[in-house]
C-alpha cells in the first residue's frame, strides 16, 4: 500500500501535469519536461534533413517549447538552477532550428533576434504579465479575474501611493502567488489592446 506522499504526489501529477514533490519543489517536474523535450529534439535531428526549415520550426513549437511554457507560472521566482535545465532545452531547439552545432558562436544572437524567443525567467515573468493584463481587462477566467483587482477600484483607497503606481490587492492567502506581479508589470512593456 503506498503511502500519504505517494498518494499526494501522483494526484497532483495527474490532475495537473506537474510533477509536484511534497515540498513543492518544482525539480522533479523541469526535469522530467527537459527529458521529454530532448527526446523530441534527438527525434527532430533524425528527420531534420528531410524537412524544410519553416516544418523544422513548427514542429519544434509543438513538441518543444509548449512544453516548456506549459504551467510555467509556476516557475516564478524559481532558482536558476531550475531555469537553467529549461534554458539548455531553449538553446538545443535553437541549434536544431538552424542546424547549429553546440559550440558554435551566436546562439544569443540567434535565440533573440532571428528566432524573437526570450530567456526562461524572462519568458515566465511575461506569461504572469500577460495573464495580469488579461484579467484587468476582463479577457481572463474570471476565478482569476476576482483576484486582481486595482488597489484604485477599491473605495477609501483611490488616493494611495500604491493605487497611482497601478497596483493590485492582495489578500493573505494570494501573497504566494501574486506579490511579484505588480512589480513584473511595472517593468513589461506595455501590451497592445
Amino acid at each position: 500500500m503506498a503511502n500519504t506522499g505517494e498518494l499526494v504526489s501522483r494526484f497532483l501529477n495527474i490532475l495537473l501535469g506537474v510533477v509536484v514533490t511534497l515540498d513543492l519543489s518544482l525539480d522533479k517536474h523541469v526535469t522530467a519536461v527537459s527529458s521529454k523535450c530532448f527526446y523530441q529534439l534527438r527525434q527532430l535531428r533524425r528527420v531534420q534533413r528531410s524537412l524544410v526549415d519553416e516544418s523544422v520550426a513548427t514542429l519544434v513549437h509543438a513538441f518543444v517549447t509548449s512544453h516548456i511554457d506549459y504551467c510555467s507560472g509556476l516557475l516564478a521566482g524559481a532558482p536558476k538552477v531550475v531555469t537553467d535545465k529549461l534554458q539548455r532545452v531553449m538553446n538545443s531547439a535553437a541549434r536544431v532550428i538552424t542546424n547549429t552545432r553546440k559550440f558554435d558562436h551566436g546562439l544569443s544572437h540567434v535565440r533573440h533576434e532571428i528566432l524573437h524567443w526570450l530567456d526562461v525567467p524572462e519568458r515566465v515573468t511575461f506569461k504572469l504579465c500577460l495573464s495580469v493584463y488579461k484579467c484587468l481587462h476582463e479577457m481572463g477566467p474570471p476565478y482569476l479575474s476576482e483576484m486582481c483587482l486595482p488597489i484604485s477600484s477599491l473605495p477609501g483607497r483611490r488616493h494611495l501611493h500604491s493605487a497611482v503606481r497601478g497596483q493590485l490587492t492582495v489578500t493573505s492567502w494570494q501573497k504566494g502567488i501574486l506579490f511579484r506581479w505588480p512589480v513584473s508589470m511595472e517593468q513589461s512593456p506595455d501590451v497592445p489592446e
